[in-house]
């Protein structure tokens, strides 16, 4: 248990770092949206730290290792390359507009040490990892396939929604076919399969506790900065939404409720 909380406190440091340089290159950009490439980076840092000043790394650690490394990887060039040179955000110009005049300073307390805070936290399930000498091989490998199933889900739906952008000829289309038919947030549900699945990984009496992390994380998706959020006025803009919302489950991959 010691072990664990000294490895994990001693994560805060990178992520810490990184949430300051994100903090200068947003500010320096005028967009405070690009946090959201830094995120998965945090995470990263975390796990790569919890690694390196493990005394003795088992195979939930390297299982972890691995996994983060693919999830952040994916996950930082995918909104790298849709969010670089795109206007900020709405969400977080609203931010701005409420904050101005010196947001360039309340937002490093209120944007970037919140997010380091929170990613800070989601990490437990990897210093965990990272200190478990022992543990079942067969439930590690279930939670190792849990997030490898949810990394696969959230790819496949950013890149469905990335293709019907490119594609779309009216603001207020909708995208429906694909994992999107069966889920109005298929990405973000392949996301928290990703967290249950490396708290399964280092699961163990000992690190119940650590369930923290993907039940913060499924709060996060679905009622914070997730579904929530991002249907808040939605409707409005987009017209047909609001039949797409009727239809289609928010969460979990289901049937569409019209469906024969």
């Amino acid at each position: 248990m010691r072990s664990l909380l000294n490895i994990w406190f001693t994560s805060f440091v990178p992520i810490a770092v990184l949430a300051l340089l994100a903090w200068v290159i947003c500010t320096w950009r005028r967009n405070v949206g690009l946090i959201d490439i830094g995120w998965p980076l945090f995470l990263l840092a975390a796990g790569i730290t919890v690694a390196l000043t493990s005394p003795s790394l088992g195979r939930a650690g390297v299982a972890q290792l691995l996994l983060v490394l693919l999830w952040s990887l994916r996950l930082a060039i995918h909104l790298a390359r849709r969010n670089w040179s795109a206007p900020e955000d709405r969400r977080y110009a609203a931010i701005r507009a409420r904050n101005e005049p010196g947001f360039w300073w309340t937002s490093l307390l209120y944007v970037f040490l919140l997010q380091a805070v929170l990613a800070w936290i989601v990490s437990l399930p990897l210093a965990a990892g990272a200190t478990a000498n022992t543990g079942n091989a067969l439930v590690s490998g279930f939670g190792a396939a849990l997030a490898l199933f949810g990394l696969a889900w959230e790819a496949i739906a950013d890149r469905q929604l990335t293709r019907f952008r490119l594609q779309k000829t009216t603001a207020d289309q909708v995208l429906d076919t694909g994992l999107w038919r069966y889920s109005r947030h298929p990405n973000y549900f392949g996301e928290c399969l990703v967290w249950w699945g490396f708290f399964v990984v280092s699961a163990s009496p000992a690190t119940w506790w650590t369930v923290i992390s993907p039940l913060l994380m499924t709060v996060l998706l679905l009622r914070v900065s997730g579904v929530s959020l991002l249907e808040r006025d939605i409707g409005q803009r987009r017209p047909g939404y609001q039949a797409y919302i009727a239809r289609t489950s928010a969460f979990l991959p289901l049937p569409p409720r019209n469906a024969t």
